[in-house]
């Protein structure tokens, strides 16, 4: 399996090897040692979620308090979707920076979003099926989100971005940060640190 990180550090693509023969293919999309190399500790798994979208579906920008949050690790069993991260850490040095990863079925390919990382993801295709592995459970009381539109992320030009009615009245980066509803920089370096010790 290979990794790579994105351009907000802790945060990572996963591609493993797939294996076709006559019968159909083998896959593992996560793989305990290779993650735990790449990320620095294992990935505590509490709650699985399973979501199928139309073209055009926006799920996100979420993400929950820290401590604890919630990490994913996020992967695309069926059709394609345009998956983001941002670091909305206040005091990070890469606040404010997002990457995009395309997730597909033929790839298998993954991406890590770590306590206190924004993540989004976008169906490209009817159909399009997201599986996430989550270390902590649904929790309403500490999930947050962002308006996904209200900031400058690369969603495609020519896909209509279909949201909930939740994700359509969630404030922008601004008012969140100004209401106190961000998680800060140190104390998901903290967190880290435990999870890591």
């Amino acid at each position: 399996m290979q990794a790579r990180e994105l351009k907000i550090p802790g945060t990572f693509e996963f591609t493993p090897s797939v294996f076709p023969d006559d019968r159909g293919m083998f896959v593992s999309p996560y793989q305990e040692q290779a993650f735990t190399a790449a990320v620095g500790h294992g990935l505590r798994i509490a709650q699985t979620n399973h979501s199928r979208s139309r073209r055009g579906v926006v799920r996100g920008l979420h993400y929950a308090d820290v401590p604890p949050g919630q990490s994913k690790y996020v992967h695309c069993p069926r059709g394609r979707l345009l998956d983001v991260v941002l670091d909305i850490r206040v005091g990070s040095p890469t606040f404010g920076v997002w990457d995009a990863v395309e997730l597909s079925e033929g790839a298998f390919n993954a991406v890590y979003v770590p306590e206190g990382v924004g993540h989004a993801l976008m169906a490209l295709e009817d159909e399009t099926v997201a599986s996430y592995l989550c270390s902590e459970g649904y929790n309403p009381r500490a999930e947050r989100g962002l308006h996904p539109l209200a900031l400058d992320l690369p969603w495609p030009a020519d896909v209509t971005p279909v949201l909930s009615p939740k994700d359509a009245a969630a404030p922008t980066l601004e008012e969140a940060r100004a209401a106190g509803l961000l998680p800060t920089y140190a104390d998901c370096v903290a967190w880290y640190d435990k999870l890591r010790s």
